[in-house]
């Protein structure tokens, strides 16, 4: 399979969203960065999500704290 291709591309995106679905249901939180936003975000298994500020040199338990909780937007 060609990587350029548009089939790679959604394979990966299958892909993406099951492992984030399966890391969701197993009741562990995702840490990322929004691409559209810029946004450094922790979306938690109740579908709750906060932007957040990593704490340099912090221990990895410890290693945020929450902004502010986003509100969902309503379809």
């Amino acid at each position: 399979m060609d990587i350029h291709s548009e089939e790679f591309t959604k394979a990966v995106q299958a892909a993406v969203a099951a492992g984030r679905e399966e890391t969701l249901r197993a009741g562990v939180s995702l840490f990322y960065r929004d691409s559209s936003s810029g946004l450094n975000l922790m979306e938690q298994p109740d579908g709750r999500k906060f932007e957040i500020r990593f704490i340099p040199g912090a221990p990895a338990d410890r290693n945020y704290e929450v902004v502010r909780e986003l509100a969902k937007v309503a379809a």
